[in-house]
């Protein structure tokens, strides 16, 4: 089942008067479950910082943070656990800021901050936690610690989020995960078998269904742009776009696609944004997200498998299962 281990330990009445409302809804085993998780977060933006309000008001065990990029003013605009006051964030970290800020929500949870390079993380040092969610980071180093969660022993679900102006994606790995599936008002267990990130992204185009949302191509060809030009994550701009477009005709013609899977308009808008987030719709992604992980930790309710997406331009969300290359 999920992360946090073993539920045997029984909630204290300070958690128990805490957390009634949420008790209320998905029960006292799966609130146990959450008080036992250990999360960590590479990458602080808005959409993380979000999600961390988001489980840190639910009540998870611990929450690390991984980000030791000083704050910028630009850090301002979507990051709200960041205060506007230059005396209080001059010559921090993110990581820092916001885990001062995160204490406030819920001091019954332990907020703490990992300093190093999320791209140099080991497996040894994964075992400390259950969930790992990683933001603002190459798909190389996404590749990388999804890699070292699948070779633990121990179960450990990654998560990939990024929002990039008005749109969003997220990508879910539990590995093997079983959980309870409520059907006409009883519970069915159920199991899932997760493709790793490799595995997913790998999937030649002509092979998925064609109401395959073009998000899933367009972010696809912006990695592998920022990868093969050394760029950091979201450092691509609408200067790129010529480039952009020539790769987008390169990665087509290699998997039989037609190039209008890809519009240059949503190229561009995702170009144009850079490393610029849409607060409402960081608050969105960090609901998803938030909902997810706790459905992991809980094992109650169908995850996502195992691509989520929203584009705020016509208001929809998408899940997309996009399956592993087949073995034959």
């Amino acid at each position: 089942m999920g992360g946090g281990g073993g539920a045997e330990e029984e909630l204290t009445a300070q958690e128990t008067a805490l957390y009634d409302r949420q008790i209320r809804v998905w029960g006292v085993d799966a609130q146990k479950r959450l008080s036992k998780a250990h999360v960590l977060v590479c990458g602080m933006n808005g959409t993380t910082t979000e999600f961390c309000k988001n489980i840190v008001l639910a009540g998870v065990g611990s929450l690390s943070l991984m980000d030791d990029h000083l704050v910028t003013e630009d850090d301002l605009n979507a990051n709200f656990l960041i205060p506007h006051d230059e005396s209080i964030y001059g010559g921090r970290s993110r990581a820092e800021v916001c885990c001062e800020s995160l204490k406030d929500f819920n001091p019954m949870v332990r907020v703490a901050v990992e300093k190093g390079d999320p791209s140099l993380i080991d497996g040894e040092f994964l075992d400390k936690f259950d969930i790992i969610v990683v933001s603002c980071a190459s798909i190389k180093t996404k590749l990388l610690i999804n890699d070292n969660c699948r070779k633990r022993s121990k179960h450990i679900a990654f998560y990939a989020i990024e929002c990039k102006d008005s749109c969003g994606e997220i990508f879910v790995d539990l590995q093997n995960h079983s959980y309870v599936q409520k059907v006409g008002g009883e519970p069915k267990p159920k199991e899932l078998a997760y493709p790793s990130l490799q595995e997913a992204i790998s999937v030649p185009w002509k092979n998925l269904p064609r109401k395959t949302t073009k998000l899933y191509f367009a972010m696809r060809v912006l990695e592998n742009y920022e990868s093969s030009e050394g760029r950091n994550a979201c450092e691509a701009s609408l200067s790129d776009l010529p480039a952009v477009l020539a790769l987008r005709k390169d990665m087509c013609d290699k998997m039989s696609s037609s190039v209008s899977q890809i519009p240059t308009a949503l190229l561009e808008r995702l170009l144009a944004a850079g490393k610029k987030q849409h607060p409402p719709v960081c608050a969105i992604l960090g609901g998803i997200l938030g909902q997810e992980v706790i459905k992991s930790i809980s094992g109650k309710g169908d995850p996502i498998k195992n691509f989520f997406y929203y584009d705020a331009a016509d208001g929809k969300g998408i899940a997309e299962d996009i399956p592993p290359l087949s073995s034959d």
